[in-house]
């Protein structure tokens, strides 16, 4: 694309008005020529699509486009609305000190405009002075943001294993219900994490109305996608007893059958979500296009009694020989039914074990992989991990299903953060063609949007916020992989986020233009 002088400032630098502004007719930019897919489940066509400020102000056929004082030949390219990432992790980016890499670059370069935030129970109630600090240091990807059911409790218990008196209750519903006044979309919750762990179904219920009464989504990390707690059935009988008693829409985050108990078991959770549907139930799920989950290591391997109190307190345990006697046992308990040490690979950035599996690393140390996983503990109590558990056949099954969309739950060390959409698009869609192209741009567009209801946000529509990618259908694939994780994705030509470029022929732009997207509280919830 060719920026004219008089249009440098207001579309190659992101600084766009923010309504439609057509002077005698003629639109700031045309995308010209390209295969159009809407982001509805409608047939695609070739055309063009017309930009404004921070609008579109027509899709259509080439002989009805307005003039336009920019544009970009799109032809033999596939434009549709920018992608939508329901879950991720984008901290070290979106919070670096760094302007450049606040842009954004992992999921920019897949063509991602928006990407959702405080997923797995960890968003900040403070969602007004988080979502400013974030806009006025200025990120590439528009923001969506939850509340955390974590932060909550942890704001008001700690990390204790115990119940909430009832005033610190209230408090906790109160810091919900602050946050959904201040635009979050909804709660998220993390019940396979401590200490989100030690809650029991009703605490959860209670924080959950105050999302509920006020328009929010009950977004879960479920308490037990495997075998560890509850199991698999009963943990996604939970969610849907969630949602019942708060009364709200609910959304599995990554949605999976995990590990080597319950690998094939997937066709029976989707039943009892159909079921749940059918009865008139809100519920919906993500997922992302990987056999490999990712998590902490002490989330993977360390039983959860283990860890009440914090990580200072675990490591305590650890150093007492009776009670590391018996999280020994539960954590070897745990590594099978992971599939093993050689099924646990370790992401974390600059460690001596990065990039290798945990059986590698006991082999070098001359220890049992379970002892090996405690000094790394021991070391970093955090680590990552990426945990081959999932099978093809479950994968596939969930990526059918019409109410699942795309996740890449991105986070630093797995491919996943620089790769989702492009593999979904390169393996699924093309080369075991397991979904077709239109279902792929729905998954990660228009459905997304409807679900959480993000406004004007997923369609290519007159008068929709300019969000807009342009791939190559030939070119567009994953570089990134277990072994190299961080690399950036191909054959994106252009994505526009509010009108301006962050991706130029091929190339990043310096335009920051991604806003936070505020939920409106349902009326008269909020002081």
């Amino acid at each position: 694309m060719k920026c004219l002088p008089a249009l440098l400032a207001a579309i190659c630098f992101g600084l766009v008005p923010t309504a439609p502004a057509i002077a005698a007719g003629t639109a700031d930019l045309i995308i010209s020529g390209g295969t159009i897919y809407t982001g509805a489940d409608e047939a695609p066509f070739v055309g063009d699509v017309a930009v404004s400020g921070d609008r579109i102000v027509y899709v259509g056929p080439h002989a009805g486009a307005p003039a336009a004082k920019a544009s970009i030949d799109a032809q033999g390219m596939i434009v549709a609305p920018g992608f939508i990432d329901v879950h991720t992790h984008p901290e070290s980016y979106i919070r670096s000190g760094d302007a450049a890499k606040r842009l954004n670059a992992p999921w920019l370069m897949q063509g991602v405009s928006t990407i959702f935030i405080g997923v797995d129970g960890r968003g900040t109630p403070n969602v007004a002075a988080d979502q400013a600090e974030l806009e006025a240091q200025k990120v590439g990807t528009n923001i969506v943001s939850y509340v955390g059911f974590g932060a909550v409790r942890e704001a008001v218990l700690g990390h204790d294993a115990r119940a909430p008196s009832p005033d610190e209750l209230e408090r906790m519903k109160a810091l919900v219900a602050q946050a959904m006044c201040e635009g979050a979309i909804g709660l998220s919750a993390g019940l396979f994490y401590a200490p989100q762990s030690f809650a029991r179904t009703e605490e959860v219920v209670a924080v959950a109305k105050e999302a509920a009464r006020r328009g929010g989504i009950y977004d879960t990390h479920q308490r037990d996608e495997s075998s560890y707690s509850i199991g698999l059935m009963n943990s996604a009988k939970e969610v849907l007893q969630i949602g019942r008693e708060a009364e709200m829409p609910v959304h599995f985050a990554h949605l999976k059958a995990l590990g080597v108990d319950l690998q094939g078991q997937v066709p029976e959770v989707i039943r009892l979500i159909e079921a749940a549907r059918a009865a008139g139930q809100k519920v919906t799920a993500d997922q992302y296009p990987w056999l490999a989950s990712s998590t902490s290591l002490d989330a993977a391997l360390v039983p959860r009694w283990a860890v009440d109190g914090g990580y200072a307190a675990m490591i305590k345990r650890f150093d007492d020989a009776a009670q590391m006697a018996k999280i020994r046992d539960e954590m070897m308990e745990n590594l099978r039914r992971r599939g093993g040490a050689d099924s646990i690979l370790l992401t974390s950035v600059d460690r001596e074990w990065t990039g290798k599996r945990l059986s590698e690393m006991a082999e070098a140390w001359k220890v049992e992989p379970v002892d090996a996983a405690v000094r790394i503990l021991r070391a970093n109590p955090r680590d990552s991990i990426a945990s081959f558990n999932m099978i093809d056949s479950d994968v596939d099954l969930v990526m059918k299903q019409p109410w699942v969309v795309t996740g890449s739950d991105g986070t630093d060390g797995h491919p996943r953060q620089f790769a989702t959409f492009p593999r979904k698009y390169a393996v699924y869609v093309r080369e075991r063609q397991v979904i077709d192209l239109k279902t792929f741009i729905r998954q990660s567009t228009g459905l997304s949007a409807d679900i959480f209801k993000l406004d004007r946000r997923g369609y290519l529509r007159p008068d929709y916020f300019a969000d807009v990618v342009v791939f190559d259908p030939a070119r567009y694939a994953p570089k990134a992989d277990y072994v190299r994780p961080r690399e950036l994705t191909v054959g994106v030509h252009t994505l526009l986020v509010n009108g301006a470029p962050t991706i130029q022929d091929g190339q990043l732009t310096t335009a920051a233009s991604g806003r936070a997207l505020k939920r409106t509280p349902a009326p008269g919830t909020c002081p």
